[in-house]
């Protein structure tokens, strides 16, 4: 069984004593790749060092975050992207987004860093991975202008409803599952049957959003195998079939 965590922030302090542990006991599970996604500028050092210490296994993203959009440093975080992506291999632009869950006030830059970091994917002909909070209008506003043929990536850690995930789909984006669909109280696992496998991809935005019953815990990509044994459930298939299923979506997105 191959299984990638397409996002998992690794490089982050929660890793710091243990990190080696944690990809062993993912190893063990069956999970072999890990996806990592930046923040901002000051994310990249630690995401670079990863992947030069585990290759082919840790792989890095580039993205400003939008809860990191600020008009005192946009410029200067987009900028540092564009040199980036020049003088460095990455398999994904991302994270990137909006969030108006926190705060509305920087919403014209939210918007402006997300429609370029897109397009500069499309030259590059590289998947975005997509964060979004309260913010699906926006998004898809942004994205119904930015579709063609180059556009795909991930809309990490779906919460939406069948309806938004059909327009999600439609814009050849995968929807990204995660420990949440082992909540009590989540309403994706009521419906994600009718959405086919080939459009899913597996996450755990580890070390955050980990599924029951380690809810409130440090996630890590193991925990993976909780996610796919809930899909196995939904979907009445084996385990293994939805990760054969899986795989190839993740190797056709990124690699």
């Amino acid at each position: 069984m191959k299984i990638t965590d397409t996002h998992t922030h690794l490089y982050m302090k929660e890793f710091d004593e243990d990190i080696s542990f944690v990809i062993q006991k993912a190893f063990h599970k069956g999970i072999n790749r890990f996806l990592l996604p930046s923040i901002d500028s000051s994310t990249i050092p630690n995401i670079l060092k990863l992947e030069k210490k585990y290759p082919n296994v840790c792989f890095s993203m580039i993205g400003l975050h939008p809860n990191k959009v600020n008009p005192n440093s946009l410029d200067k975080e987009l900028k540092n992207i564009k040199t980036w992506l020049c003088k460095h291999s990455f398999i994904s632009i991302g994270e990137i987004g909006m969030d108006l869950h926190i705060e509305k006030k920087f919403v014209s830059e939210q918007e402006y860093a997300f429609k370029t970091q897109i397009q500069w994917a499309k030259k590059k002909r590289l998947p975005i991975v997509i964060h979004c909070r309260k913010a699906f209008d926006q998004v898809f506003h942004i994205l119904s202008k930015e579709k063609n043929s180059s556009l795909k990536g991930v809309f990490h850690c779906f919460s939406g409803t069948l309806d938004q995930a059909k327009k999600i789909i439609d814009f050849g984006i995968k929807i990204g599952i995660g420990g949440m669909i082992t909540f009590k109280n989540n309403h994706i696992s009521q419906f994600l049957h009718k959405i086919s496998l080939n459009h899913i991809v597996l996450e755990t935005d580890s070390p955050y959003l980990a599924p029951h019953p380690f809810r409130g815990k440090r996630n890590e990509p193991e925990y993976l195998r909780i996610i796919l044994k809930k899909l196995s459930q939904i979907y009445s298939m084996s385990e293994e079939k939805i990760s054969d299923i899986i795989h190839l979506n993740v190797e056709k997105l990124f690699f």
